[in-house]
């Protein structure tokens, strides 16, 4: 498989992403195969989302990433945290009003994953120029990812109505309950992407799949790592 590095600098991340190899998820620790921090695509994908960037600089924004290529290493590791109920410290911030045993089955984690074939990125709008990120402190209070933009985790990116990986419907790119700057936000962000011909998926604002990928039936595992690159 050929991959390519799309972002690699540590300000194009946020940590509130397995990218970061930190805790600020929804799993609420680091994420197996993410050995570091870095987006990670097939050449066809990179290539699009450059595009997207250069239009999106054109508006007075810019892209940032939270996930590219995962290994199916991640995904396995996402399976057994959901067969242990237990483990459930994020879900005040991630899933607040949804059951864990739920989540597989209402299409907010998904196994296999499109992004396992490198061409599928989650992603959000920023400013330009771009603010500085906070921090995450581990052990800090949580906030609903549904909370409005001033009082949920700021990542320093544009108000998309929730924050990202927020698995409640408020979260579906068309929910009629987001509205006004948010709503433009995720309908700016859709423009983009679809132009460049990636496709959204429903559930998700920020999830998009280009559409023409290389791979569409294969599940790759090796790391997130320059190493891996081709």
């Amino acid at each position: 498989m050929a991959l390519y590095l799309a972002w690699s600098e540590p300000s194009s991340f946020t940590c509130k992403s397995q990218l970061c190899g930190g805790a600020h998820n929804f799993v609420g620790r680091p994420i197996a195969g993410y050995a570091e921090p870095r987006c990670l695509l097939t050449r066809p994908a990179a290539e699009a989302l450059h595009r997207v960037q250069t239009a999106a600089l054109a508006q007075g924004r810019s892209l940032k990433v939270y996930d590219c290529y995962r290994p199916q290493r991640a995904v396995d590791d996402f399976v057994a945290w959901a067969k242990r109920p237990g483990e459930q410290q994020m879900k005040g911030e991630f899933y607040p009003a949804e059951p864990k045993d739920r989540l597989f089955a209402d299409g907010y984690v998904g196994a296999p994953t499109a992004h396992s074939r490198g061409s599928t990125v989650d992603l959000t709008l920023v400013p330009v120029p771009t603010p500085d990120q906070p921090g995450y402190a581990p052990g800090q209070p949580l906030v609903a990812c549904t909370a409005p933009a001033g009082r949920r985790f700021a990542d320093n990116s544009v108000d998309m109505g929730t924050g990202y990986d927020c698995f409640d419907p408020r979260a579906h790119t068309a929910d009629a309950r987001i509205t006004g700057t948010a709503r433009d936000n995720r309908q700016l962000l859709k423009r983009l992407m679809t132009a460049q011909g990636f496709e959204n998926y429903p559930r998700e604002w920020w999830h998009y799949r280009y559409l023409d990928e290389p791979y569409p039936k294969t599940y790759f595992d090796f790391p997130v790592a320059r190493s891996s690159l081709r």
